[in-house]
């Protein structure tokens, strides 16, 4: 018994982390903008501090892969929940003492994103070994990342905004230091010394630039993940434009106003909770590629097109109920898949340039919609992004690469190759792995 538990603790500690970061990620999303527009009553200082928050979080975790990958995952996961507490929690300490100007608020923003990002990325990346750990197939493990994800997603928001409805955004804030501390507690206690993986003793003394530089050989000789980051990349462009503009501008030329679009997000939050869960417990007995594909046909397109055609409540809700119920199987296929074809002592930098090459498109969804709604209309911009994404995500799955998707299963993550090995794997793309 005790060894059973011994076995699943890097599992379960390194989902706890997970979940109470993003919870304070999540409450943080709605408690700070709230704070400055409450604050200075500026909608573009709100913007301008949202742009501080994340420019550096992609930006910072495409450079620091390398680093994470000579450091380990688990110190870097740790200093950079430490790192967000901190900067969190001078916020609400330099306001309370009147000593919070506009750029010392963007300065600290600043640090909040470029802490999240590595931290976040390190997370991820240990996942892997804690299946490994645990004897969980990397299906289910992905799975059980996807159902963490969903319910901070869920519930961070609605936790969010009754702690600020309550007791203003400086308790949200508040929430959101304590959630961060918490997660470096947990990762200190939980995980393993051992655990996360760091450079192999012959890239110790390799520079960074060319540290980075294998990541990037890696990922171009992967054709199958090449293809996966191109396809994401363009439907998170796409859901960009759906979630920041196109659907508040129905709601309110339809007449459903904000209310209509809470149910909405809320019953696809709560599916795509169900999906994940299904897809944790039976992900790893399926044929993937099916799977994958009509998931994310039932996902995507069907959003855009319902609400284009102005359809009654219920079977807009129905349709966010499957959208957001399919959406749960992509996550732990994805996820799989990446575990399985990237070597662990490159998972930091393959992951750091795949997740943000396919976030690349997401501060331009917004702007992109919006001119076009001002140029067509709502309606056609609506069924040409649902013709888009049903094109992005059938073509795509025509390239002979996705019949790739199955064949490492069940494998595991490669172990470290010897360095020659390694050197042919990223010239040539023998070597396998990675999503985002």
């Amino acid at each position: 018994m005790k060894g059973s538990r011994e076995s699943s603790r890097p599992m379960a500690g390194l989902l706890a982390a997970m979940t109470v970061s993003l919870t304070a990620t999540r409450v943080s999303a709605i408690a700070l903008p709230w704070f400055v527009l409450t604050t200075t009553g500026s909608a573009a200082q709100t913007g301008l501090v949202a742009f501080a928050e994340m420019a550096p979080y992609v930006l910072v975790k495409a450079l620091t892969g390398p680093l994470v990958d000579r450091v380990g995952p688990r110190r870097i996961s740790w200093a950079g929940d430490v790192g967000s507490a901190a900067a969190a929690g001078a916020v609400v300490l330099l306001h309370a003492l009147d000593l919070l100007p506009l750029g010392a608020l963007i300065a600290l923003v600043a640090v909040v994103g470029a802490a999240r990002g590595p931290g976040d990325l390190a997370k991820e990346i240990m996942i892997p070994e804690a299946a490994e750990r645990g004897r969980v197939p990397l299906e289910r493990a992905a799975g059980l990342m996807g159902v963490t994800e969903r319910l901070a997603q869920t519930a961070g928001p609605a936790a969010g905004g009754a702690v600020v409805a309550l007791l203003g955004p400086l308790a949200g804030l508040g929430i959101s230091v304590i959630c961060f501390a918490l997660g470096s507690v947990i990762v200190a206690w939980a995980l393993p010394r051992g655990m996360g993986h760091r450079a192999p003793a012959q890239e110790v003394d390799e520079g960074y630039w060319r540290r980075f530089g294998q990541g990037f050989a890696f990922l171009r000789g992967q054709p199958l993940l090449l293809s996966v980051v191109v396809m994401v990349g363009v439907t998170n462009l796409l859901d960009a434009a759906f979630n920041q503009v196109l659907v508040f501008v129905w709601a309110r030329e339809s007449g459903h106003g904000a209310a209509v679009v809470g149910l909405n997000g809320g019953v696809a939050g709560l599916t795509a909770v169900a999906g994940s869960l299904v897809a944790a417990a039976v992900a790893h007995r399926m044929r993937r590629r099916p799977v994958f594909f009509v998931a994310f046909l039932l996902a995507g397109p069907s959003r855009f097109l319902i609400l284009a055609v102005d359809a009654p409540v219920w079977a807009m809700v129905a349709v966010f109920a499957v959208g957001g119920f399919a959406s749960g199987f992509l996550n732990p296929i994805l996820g799989a898949i990446s575990y399985e074809r990237v070597p662990r002592h490159l998972l930091g930098r393959v992951n750091a340039l795949s997740d943000s090459l396919a976030w690349a498109g997401i501060p331009l969804g917004g702007l992109a919609a919006g001119m076009a709604v001002a140029a067509a209309g709502l309606a056609p911009v609506l069924l040409a992004g649902g013709a888009a994404y049903a094109l992005t995500t059938s073509l795509t799955g025509l390239r002979p690469e996705w019949r790739e998707m199955d064949r490492l299963r069940g494998q595991g993550p490669p172990g470290v190759p010897a360095p020659r090995e390694s050197a042919d794997a990223a010239n040539v793309g023998n070597a396998d792995r990675r999503s985002p």
